[in-house]
């Protein structure tokens, strides 16, 4: 069964749903896709959840369309992208456009954020290896660094400087996924590693294929978490740039990407026969570690 928020796409209403059964929808969408968010959300002001909802739903629907959808997902790309421009110049008709349309005029939001996350997808469709290490940064500019920057702007921060901040420790949060799951993505046809880095440390598709954690392979991942911590290093400023419950918000996801990165650690590198994950008790004490603590800096 298509989810209403795709079926809504593929077959778009002739009269726009009402603002109240969209924004019903978005709450839906956040509440019942991502356990950390619907922890995290609870310190938002009440006031602001809403907003926070219409985000986390069109950044959920622009990967569901490029992850799940049926059919032709580069058409339907375009058609939610035409639903956007609708939402800056118009009059939308899908769900997720309606709830957001009040959101964009609230808090001001650029245009070009919510059009990199959809150009992202559109890399999905058509891209399945990189290269260089440049290359994968150019990716995680359009997948990654959007939300952070539409999240300040949520909260009423808008300044370069403070976005720079935002943009490393989203893709640190980028980066941590891919190297969490390097075996999960080549199973499905995806390689995040940079190829000119695996030619480097002399690791080979067939080492992935084989789930083969070789000398080479375990180097190659521990370049790679070390680079990422340095992202995560120079993001954490950010926390004591924001106030209120923005800077635990920023803490727990910082906090909960370098757990990942330890995890790998303790693996020794090793993820292509485990998966690092955090479990749900070690979620808790992080959160709750979070709350007490000032030592930023001392993470990673």
């Amino acid at each position: 069964m298509v989810d209403q928020h795709i079926a809504a796409l593929i077959d778009l209403p002739q009269a726009p749903p009402s603002v109240e059964d969209s924004e019903a929808l978005c709450r839906r969408l956040a509440l019942s896709h991502y356990e950390n968010f619907t922890v995290v959300s609870r310190l938002i002001p009440r006031r602001m959840r809403q907003s926070l909802y219409n985000l986390y739903a069109f950044c959920r629907t622009v990967d569901d369309i490029g992850d799940e959808a049926p059919g032709d997902r580069v058409l339907l790309l375009d058609r939610f992208e035409s639903e956007l421009e609708a939402a800056y110049a118009g009059t939308p008709h899908h769900p997720v456009l309606v709830a957001l349309q009040g959101t964009i005029k609230r808090f001001g939001m650029p245009r070009y954020l919510f059009e990199r996350l959809i150009v992202a997808n559109r890399i999905d469709q058509e891209q399945v290896r990189y290269r260089t290490f440049s290359d994968l940064l150019y990716y995680c500019e359009h997948s990654a660094t959007p939300v952070g920057r539409l999240f300040l702007i949520l909260f009423g921060y808008g300044d370069d400087e403070l976005f720079a901040l935002s943009d490393s420790t989203c893709i640190a949060l980028q980066l941590a996924n891919f190297w969490q799951d390097v075996r999960r993505d080549y199973a499905e046809g995806r390689i995040y590693l940079p190829l000119d880095e695996m030619s480097k440390y002399a690791v080979s598709e067939d080492d992935l294929a084989e789930a083969q954690a070789t000398d080479e392979f375990n180097d190659l991942m521990r370049y790679q978490v070390e680079r990422t911590r340095g992202y995560f290093r120079d993001g954490l400023p950010l926390i004591d740039r924001v106030r209120g419950s923005l800077r635990v918000d920023i803490a727990v996801f910082s906090r909960g990407g370098i757990a990942i990165l330890d995890k790998i650690e303790q693996l020794h590198y090793d993820t292509l026969r485990t998966r690092p994950t955090l479990s749900k008790s070690e979620k808790i004490r992080l959160f709750l570690s979070t709350l007490v603590s000032r030592r930023w800096r001392k993470w990673t």
